[in-house]
């Protein structure tokens, strides 16, 4: 099961783990190619960076779930989309409070809220971003 597939304010658990997965992964691929565009000196400070960027995509990831399912359930509004703000802004905030600066955690909070609440919407409403092929 995807995470579209189980319902809104239900199984929080499941919905966490399969987005703090989703988090790890993204993590990964992006602390490789950061380690690949910026050589670091030695490999023990390769792996703290990977390490570092990994955990906190996972960290996010779980926040925004964990925070988006708790909302629904607590304002009893399962299909709103302003749970994926709050997610997204929970998220944002953590990102703020990673990097030691409230103007990242504003920022972070805002476009991650903002960015999850118009996916919930997308998805609720049926938008595509790319259509079938026109053959």
């Amino acid at each position: 099961m995807g995470y579209w597939d189980l319902p809104e304010g239900k199984n929080c658990v499941e919905k966490t783990w399969i987005t703090t997965k989703l988090g790890t992964a993204l993590g990964l691929v992006g602390s490789a190619y950061h380690i690949v565009a910026f050589q670091p000196d030695s490999a023990l400070a390769a792996l703290q960076r990977a390490s570092n960027t990994t955990v906190t995509m996972a960290t996010m990831g779980a926040i925004f779930s964990m925070t988006t399912c708790l909302s629904a359930q607590a304002r009893e509004a399962p299909d709103d989309p302003l749970n994926y703000f709050i997610g997204g802004c929970a998220s944002g905030i953590f990102l703020g409070a990673r990097t030691h600066s409230a103007m990242t955690g504003t920022s972070a909070c805002l476009g991650l809220g903002t960015l999850a609440f118009f996916t919930k919407v997308g998805k609720m409403e049926g938008w595509k971003l790319a259509g079938p092929p026109k053959i």
